[in-house]
């Protein structure tokens, strides 16, 4: 039962949010724009175009895991100037201009040192974004209440992805355009792109200073750095949900940095065709995300965890099947169904992994405790990218068979029953780890957790809500409610969205019928 003063901390956290969910939608769609355009399938198939090595990929998608190890002297930073929103702001604009620098590298003319000024300033935009991500944590744990941090999330993230699928495609078809008319090399497109990604960061720094910030309590302890950190790993029941989030990121990033580099190169897509696949993905996630936001306040974020990494895991080891051992019939067909899954299930692993964390540390001290998770899973993801790019060319040249062989008085036949080579390996090792992930998940107790049956049923009752609703020509209509729509109506649902539950509706396990962290 929550005391007085707990009920009267969730009310003041209600009312300071409500003015400020229009801001907070605003920061995710200049974060959204950014990351689009400056992370993933864009900056691969650029570094691809100036001649990278899977090192370079391998190294790419270490730094943004990697950098977070700045977390330790954010959460010094933070715990002594105690002004989250200053430091933010601070450390996005010293972190944005990056764009411009990694754009403006097509013009270099050796390739090499244009990957060398990408590294650097790729590293320099992250080392920045820890401490930006370090104080947006602990921001949004003493601004949200625990027990709306699904909606709110799930709705801000719905519209971030709408706008990612619709930059995506403008994006994708932007640059085979420029190569179509063939003015310059199709790097120098990279260029307008990472100039737009610059713009999208610094609207994003400017809606967030228009986000209030609670006071941080003050400190009941003297200031010392690394008790801090050791902290959290006193909490039996948070040190066990790190070492879910560490075994998990350092599977999922043993695999994802070269799904891209597997399209481009051994199957030989066209980008276009890989953007399509990804905003596949994308539209699939934004279909759900906002049921999973519901489901995980309703139902835990443990919950949703049960039912998303697995599908995830499942998606991964399908990976393996899309050459067998070459591009054959269903290879398209297999890469549309892994994309939609997989949309799915990262839209559940990335709100539930986020406020799962959020909610296990303690409100007005969680900064060491989002720190220490951040600094975990970017030592588990980083490690692994760099494992990857730097064991990617051995693999190159392995192959794992196994032929089954059908022998009759006429004839014989061998049928390849297994075939693994090239990244199909890292798809193995990821798939492994993933399920010993999930038995470090099961360890993890939240309030409220209940089995993955009850998760599927509300999924599939909520989707079955949405259909009927679109059989009607106003549902039809609902259809063009994209982003920018969203965003208009944002300030007019804010009250709807956040009416505290009363004591009835959490003992109910049906969705509600209305409707971050992410990289910073």
């Amino acid at each position: 039962m929550n005391t007085e003063a707990e009920t009267e901390t969730a009310i003041e956290s209600e009312e300071a949010l409500n003015p400020n969910m229009l801001w907070l939608m605003r920061n995710g769609i200049g974060i959204q724009i950014m990351e689009t355009l400056a992370v993933g399938t864009f900056l691969v198939a650029y570094a691809v175009s100036l001649g990278a090595s899977n090192f370079v990929i391998g190294l790419l998608a270490a730094i943004p895991h990697l950098s977070q190890l700045a977390q330790i002297p954010a959460l010094y930073v933070i715990e002594h100037f105690r002004s989250r929103r200053r430091i933010y702001s601070v450390s996005g604009i010293i972190a944005r201009p990056m764009m411009l620098v990694i754009g403006l590298a097509a013009f270099i003319s050796d390739s090499q040192i244009a990957l060398y000024v990408i590294i650097a300033a790729f590293g320099v935009r992250y080392l920045a974004g820890a401490f930006v991500a370090c104080s947006w944590n602990s921001w949004m744990r003493d601004l949200i209440p625990d027990n709306q941090m699904g909606t709110v999330f799930g709705n801000r993230q719905r519209v971030m992805m709408g706008v990612g699928i619709l930059l995506s495609l403008c994006a994708a078809a932007f640059i085979d355009a420029w190569q179509d008319l063939n003015w310059l090399p199709q790097k120098f497109a990279f260029t307008v792109i990472y100039a737009f990604a610059f713009c999208g960061g610094i609207y994003s720094v400017w809606a967030a200073s228009h986000i209030e910030e609670p006071p941080m309590e003050k400190a009941n302890e003297q200031l010392d750095l690394w008790k801090r950190l050791l902290k959290p790993l006193k909490d039996q029941n948070f040190r066990r949900l790190l070492a879910f989030l560490m075994s998990w990121n350092f599977a999922i990033n043993l695999a994802t940095p070269f799904f891209t580099v597997h399209m481009l190169k051994r199957m030989e897509l066209p980008l276009t065709w890989i953007i399509l696949l990804t905003t596949l993905s994308q539209l699939a996630s934004f279909l759900v995300v906002t049921q999973w936001g519901r489901i995980a306040d309703k139902m835990a974020n443990k919950s949703v965890l049960l039912v998303c990494s697995p599908l995830f895991i499942g998606c991964i080891f399908a990976w393996t099947f899309t050459m067998f051992p070459e591009r054959h019939a269903f290879t398209i067909p297999l890469l549309v169904a892994i994309h939609i899954l997989t949309g799915i299930a990262s839209a559940g692993v990335t709100l539930a992994g986020g406020n799962i964390t959020m909610k296990l540390a303690p409100r007005g001290n969680a900064t060491s405790f989002m720190a220490a998770s951040a600094i975990g899973n970017s030592i588990a993801a980083g490690s692994a990218s760099i494992i990857g790019g730097l064991t990617a060319d051995f693999f190159l040249d392995r192959k794992l068979s196994l032929i089954a062989r059908w022998e009759n008085p006429i004839a014989e036949q061998d049928i390849t029953t297994l075939n693994i080579e090239q990244w199909d390996f890292f798809f193995l090792f990821a798939v492994i780890v993933g399920l010993y992930s999930l038995h470090r998940l099961s360890f993890v107790k939240e309030k409220g957790e209940v089995g993955e049956r009850l998760v599927i049923e509300s999924l599939i009752n909520g989707a079955l809500h949405s259909v009927r609703n679109l059989s009607s020509i106003a549902g039809l209509r609902s259809l063009t409610d994209f982003p920018m729509d969203v965003l208009r109506k944002t300030k007019q649902k804010t009250r709807k969205f956040f009416i505290t539950p009363t004591s009835a509706d959490r003992k109910e396990p049906e969705l509600l019928d209305h409707k971050e962290t992410e990289d910073q």
